[in-house]
């Protein structure tokens, strides 16, 4: 029949397949407009909705910011902004910042500036702040050629929490760098460096406003301060996790007054882990320590220790063998002057006492201490231990620890 398909032709009469009324499409096309038109409005609603809470997160981030401003105002440190821009919708909220501050609270107060700096927080959690600082960042005191120059491949600062009582901080830096510019405005000396440093701190019981126990947790990769110390120098791993009892509350106040609240409720600092380590030494420990009405240290962290016998020369003996030798020799001056006198009569003599005297603190501290092992290598046990300020490892003094307060 004229109009039929092939196939259609090939069936039997009673299976031929009816064509459908033109009106039965038109029926359903006009049953699925009803459907289109609510998704439509739909989609409508939701983006006036999500506009209107993007705008509300703004404004309780822009407030959260505001806030934190203020708080460290109050604590003398200044901040301001020579431009700022916002943005990041749909998702976030950003601010834009030409970034700088003032520390007054220090004598003489001190202007720190930043190249830049991006507080992020995401529509669903505008108490959450992450901000993202561009380097480097000039120290100097106000008016003067900046002092200190320190720089970063990435640094990260995160706030969570309602100002002015934070209920967690952290830090983050890639690869960071602080030099002694000599108030020349370049870098001279450096005074700190590392691949990689965190550290974070986060109420773990009672409340930002009444009685905070804070757990501080520190990560340094590959860290070093050449200028401080020279078991400091070598590039070294620290992991520390800490927590801190006594504080009345976190709002803004110099530290010594929160430690001098610390002393007052009988507080103190427990070491929950520490390890500190180079390549040829590691420190492994846990204690407790307190702090006496003068604001110093007591207390003691048992620690186990690979590599005695490097880290023992780095702590200053030969110059206590130096003195002795003065007192020998009646050399007057520097602790090298004696031994440069042993050196003329016998030369190698000073070098030879001072290994002998190094064998001799080592192999002491080792009948003092317990056997152990650290990554499968052979460790001393000792105590690590704090008296009014004065570090003890054993019975040897190895360093000061100045007043907190």
């Amino acid at each position: 029949m004229a109009g039929e398909s092939p196939l259609s032709m090939m069936q039997q009469p009673g299976q031929r397949l009816r064509r459908l009324p033109a009106a039965s499409g038109r029926r359903r096309r006009r049953r699925l407009w009803p459907a289109v038109a609510l998704a439509a409005v739909g989609i409508v609603v939701l983006a006036v909705g999500w506009t209107w809470l993007w705008y509300y997160a703004a404004q309780v981030a822009d407030r959260t910011l505001a806030g934190w401003v203020e708080r460290e105002a109050a604590a003398g440190r200044v901040y301001s902004c020579a431009t700022q821009t916002i943005g990041g919708f749909p998702f976030r909220i950003e601010a834009r910042c030409d970034a700088g501050a003032a520390l007054n609270s220090n004598q003489p107060p001190y202007a720190f500036k930043a190249k830049s700096i991006t507080v992020v927080s995401a529509v669903y959690h505008p108490t959450l702040l992450i901000g993202d600082v561009t380097g480097p960042l000039t120290v100097a005191e106000k008016g003067q050629p900046p002092s200190f120059l320190a720089d970063w491949s990435r640094a990260r600062v995160s706030v969570r929490g309602l100002p002015p009582y934070p209920d967690s901080i952290a830090v983050t830096l890639e690869h960071p760098r602080l030099d002694d510019t000599g108030g020349n405005g370049a870098a001279k000396t450096t005074l700190f460096q590392a691949d990689h440093a965190d550290l974070e701190g986060r109420v773990i019981g009672g409340s930002a406003r009444a009685a905070p126990v804070i757990e501080a947790i520190l990560h340094l990769t590959a860290a070093s301060a050449p200028t401080l110390h020279a078991l400091t120098a070598e590039p070294t791993q620290v992991e520390l996790d800490a927590v801190l009892r006594g504080f009345k509350d976190l709002a803004p106040k110099p530290w010594a007054e929160r430690f001098r609240e610390m002393e007052a409720a009988d507080g103190g600092i427990e070491i929950k882990f520490l390890r500190i380590g180079q390549a040829d030494a590691v420190l492994v420990g846990k204690g407790k320590l307190s702090l006496n009405p003068q604001g110093r240290l007591n207390g003691m962290i048992n620690v186990a220790v690979v590599g005695l016998e490097h880290i023992v020369p780095q702590l200053g003996i030969d110059r206590l063998v130096g003195r002795g030798v003065n007192r020998l020799t009646g050399a007057a001056g520097t602790s090298a002057q004696g031994p440069n006198a042993l050196d003329r009569v016998a030369p190698g003599l000073s070098g030879a006492l001072r290994d002998s005297v190094n064998a001799s603190v080592v192999e002491n501290l080792k009948k003092m201490g317990k056997p152990t092992e650290i990554d499968g290598k052979p460790a001393t046990i000792l105590p690590l231990r704090f008296a009014d300020g004065s570090v003890y490892l054993g019975i040897l003094l190895i360093g000061e620890v100045p007043p907190l307060f």
